[in-house]
């Protein structure tokens, strides 16, 4: 992929419901004072760094966007000691963020953000233009945020340094290549103590408080989906455990008008392990949304990807 030269990036304090989140606008050159049209929501544990290399191409290719780290999350500010996290919290702060847009972006969301912009695009219709939902159903496989869960919390007093850290990343995702330890994107994950000691850059009452009983949530999410009216696009990865045919299949049943595209290689971790074709295929979808729109040819309809999915 091809991408003009790289595009500006300025660091934002946004305001969420009654909290302050930190974000990353991406701006496309050479208008870089664009409105943003994309809205990207990260993943359980992740940050905003997460959307870095495709956020840039897209900017590159005239979307602008906005990138944010969720609240317990990243730069953003945690909860209150005695103020619990829940999902309406979440759900809010996309909405406020959203809403503040000068037009309805096209949300791209991982897993965890892809579930709160369902639950947002519920409650306030019309909120998001289209929305693409990276490796996530309103139903999930327990086995896979089981692992999630297990490697989050698997290292409660954090890691001696960033190499200690790469190793434990390379041996949760062996398929990867390790990254080195100095590297931008495992400094974004991480924050050091003042003990020396690395831990990961998240709060770690999330887990008990909005994670580990989610599953009692997937009526509501699926409830919500049945509801959601504007064009949606589920990415998901060949070799997930999280999301499988079955999760799919009654994700279309929910939401007919949607559309599946399957990267055969990729895990989980979508944005990360097949970056390139995740792009074109986010590059394309947003293509055929503007009106006239020709898709012929494009790479979304070459995707090896049928309708269902395919077990991992």
């Amino acid at each position: 992929m091809v991408a003009d030269p790289a595009p500006l990036v300025s660091e934002l304090r946004l305001t969420g419901a009654g909290l302050a989140l930190a974000g990353s606008r991406h701006h496309g050159r050479p208008a870089a004072d664009a409105s943003p049209s994309v809205l990207y929501a990260h993943g359980f544990g992740q940050t905003r760094r997460a959307w870095a290399a495709t956020a840039s191409t897209l900017a590159a290719h005239g979307h602008a966007g906005v990138a944010y780290d969720a609240r317990g999350h990243g730069d953003s500010d945690f909860n209150a000691d005695d103020d619990p996290y829940t999902g309406h919290q979440f759900t809010d702060d996309l909405i406020v963020l959203a809403g503040e847009l000068p037009r309805p972006p096209v949300l791209v969301a991982a897993s965890m953000g892809g579930l709160f912009g369902l639950l947002a695009e519920a409650r306030w219709p019309g909120l998001f233009r289209a929305m693409v939902l990276v490796d996530i159903t309103p139903r999930w496989e327990s086995a896979g945020l089981e692992r999630i869960l297990a490697f989050m919390t698997a290292f409660p007093e954090g890691f001696a340094s960033l190499e200690q850290a790469a190793e434990s990343i390379a041996a949760y995702l062996p398929h990867r290549r390790a990254r080195g330890a100095g590297g931008g994107a495992l400094r974004g994950l991480l924050r050091q103590a003042a003990d020396g000691r690395w831990r990961w850059h998240w709060d770690r009452r999330l887990v008990d408080e909005l994670a580990r009983d989610s599953h009692r949530h997937q009526d509501d999410i699926a409830a919500a989906t049945r509801a959601v009216r504007c064009p949606l696009l589920l990415v998901s990865g060949g070799r997930s455990d999280l999301v499988s045919a079955r999760t799919v299949a009654d994700f279309l049943e929910l939401a007919p008008h949607a559309r599946h595209v399957q990267l055969p290689d990729a895990t989980h971790m979508i944005a990360g392990d097949d970056n390139d074709l995740f792009t074109t295929t986010v590059l394309d979808y947003l293509a055929e949304l503007e009106p006239g729109a020709a898709p012929a040819g494009s790479a979304m309809h070459r995707a090896p990807a049928p309708a269902t999915g395919a077990e991992p």
